[in-house]
C-alpha cells in the first residue's frame, strides 16, 4: 500500500462532510431544486431548524454548498465543481 496522497485526504474530508444521511438528503434536495432557503430545507426534513443549520454549516465549510444572503434569509445551492470533484475522487478509488 502506498503513501496517502492529497487526493486521499481530500476525499476523506468530503466523505466526512457527507457522512450523515441528513447532509446527503440536503445535497440531493439542493441538486434537485437548484437553490433553497434554509426554511425550505427544514420543511423537507424531519429535523429541527438548529439541527439543519448545523448540517448546512458542515456542508458549507467542506465547500460542497454555498450560501448567499437574500434579504432576511440565506439561500443555499450546491457548488457544482465540488460535486464533480467528489465524483472524480470516488471514481479514482
Amino acid at each position: 500500500m502506498g503513501a496517502m496522497t492529497a487526493a486521499d485526504t481530500e476525499l476523506a474530508r468530503l466523505a466526512k462532510a457527507l457522512g450523515h444521511p441528513a447532509r446527503v438528503a440536503i445535497v440531493r434536495r439542493l441538486l434537485a431544486r437548484g437553490e433553497c432557503a434554509c426554511g425550505e430545507i427544514v420543511d423537507g426534513l424531519p429535523l429541527a431548524q438548529p439541527t439543519v443549520s448545523q448540517h448546512l454549516k458542515v456542508l458549507k465549510i467542506a465547500g460542497l454548498i454555498v450560501g448567499e444572503v437574500d434579504g432576511p434569509r440565506v439561500c443555499y445551492c450546491v457548488d457544482p465543481r465540488m460535486v464533480r470533484r467528489v465524483k472524480d475522487l470516488i471514481g479514482g478509488l
